[in-house]
């Protein structure tokens, strides 16, 4: 699995419930210190088991750096690092090899792979493969800062319950560093509290709770990216529909743009401290696949965990009839409350790629 930029290029590889999973990083400058105490507690963000809101599964999500980093700095060699799978429980994943999982990828991989596919954990469809694109992810966000691009996510919505959104004119790192003060990521804490008490209420039963994610890049230069398929949604959108179970990206306004006028939906230009801005950001900073100089400002949909513990219909492949399952095990009752790290990373990914 790759992440193929004009410049950088990220392999995974691994198994969730293997030994490990890992990434080779190639592309990467050399010269560059990455700061590995403020990586582990981006890594952290996302890793498993922190609280009663996600999967029990525990995991320290503690890289080791195997070739490309010498004394904390990068060489320019391919950079490569794994960290060890700890806490792993793959009998629960044996009933899928013939009853799949509804809106799992469990049906489609067992028909496309046959015999050899290694459903455990999910297999290659398991969001704890990105877990080594946030080693990645981490250290373009690194590479960034260090060049006046800081980029940052929050939960803009869950099972309905709406965060403040981002200021897409004047968002900026200060907002970025207050999302990270809270229990989970958003700016509104009261709100945030309450998208909790709902993962609680649809975990207690049996259930799942899909949400969105809203990630704002700021600090770019005017005129990254290009026309068609050189255009910076583009490498943006697919690093993000990457990500296991996002349905749907937009940036700017989005989809809401469909039902403006043009008179609405322009950004009027203006010039403010002797550069050019807009009044407003409905384009979220991209026009014809270029950057405009104003905040990136995109959001990711995603849908419920499919692994829920109510009775689902479902079919046994071996018998060819109609079946019901019931899934145990340990699941997330809601993907998005450790997907903000992700989208960052991805994004950064892409961003990092850009300005090499």
């Amino acid at each position: 699995m790759e992440y193929k930029g004009k410049k950088l290029t990220v392999t995974v590889y691994g198994h969730p419930h293997g030994s490990a999973v890992g990434l080779v990083m190639t592309g990467l400058p050399a010269g560059f210190p990455v700061d590995t105490q403020a990586l582990q507690a981006f890594l952290a963000r996302r890793a498993p088991g922190q609280s009663s809101h996600t999967t029990a599964r525990r995991e320290a999500d503690i890289p080791e750096f195997l070739c490309g980093l010498s004394n904390g700095i990068t060489t320019g060699e391919p950079l490569r690092a794994e960290i060890p799978n700890r806490d792993t429980r793959s009998r629960d994943y044996a009933p899928f090899r013939d009853v799949p999982r509804p809106s799992h990828a469990d049906y489609p991989a067992i028909m496309r792979y046959g015999a050899d596919y290694d459903i455990r954990g999910g297999g290659p469809f398991s969001a704890r493969m990105t877990a080594p694109v946030c080693v990645a992810g981490g250290i373009a966000l690194q590479w960034l800062a260090k060049r006046g691009v800081r980029a940052g996510a929050h939960i803009a919505a869950i099972g309905g319950i709406a965060d403040d959104p981002f200021d897409p004119v004047s968002v900026c790192a200060h907002d970025f560093d207050r999302i990270l003060r809270h229990e989970i990521p958003v700016l509104n804490e009261k709100t945030g509290t309450a998208m909790l008490e709902a993962v609680d209420a649809v975990r207690r039963a049996g259930d799942s709770l899909g949400g969105i994610v809203e990630c704002a890049a700021v600090g770019l230069p005017v005129g990254l990216g290009g026309p068609l398929f050189e255009g910076l949604e583009s490498s943006l959108a697919a690093a993000l529909f990457a990500i296991p179970a996002v349905k749907g990206v937009d940036f700017g306004s989005g989809f809401g743009a469909a039902g403006m006028r043009g008179s609405e939906h322009n950004d009027p230009y203006r010039i403010q401290n002797g550069r050019v801005v807009t009044e407003t950001n409905h384009a979220g900073g991209l026009l014809g696949g270029m950057t405009t100089g104003m905040p990136l400002i995109l959001r990711a949909a995603f849908k419920p965990t499919p692994s829920i513990a109510l009775p689902q219909k479902s079919v046994s492949l071996s018998r060819r009839e109609d079946a019901e399952l019931t899934i145990t095990g340990r699941h997330d009752p809601c993907v998005v409350l450790r997907a903000a790290p992700i989208v960052e990373a991805m994004t950064a990914l892409v961003l990092m790629d850009q300005l090499l």
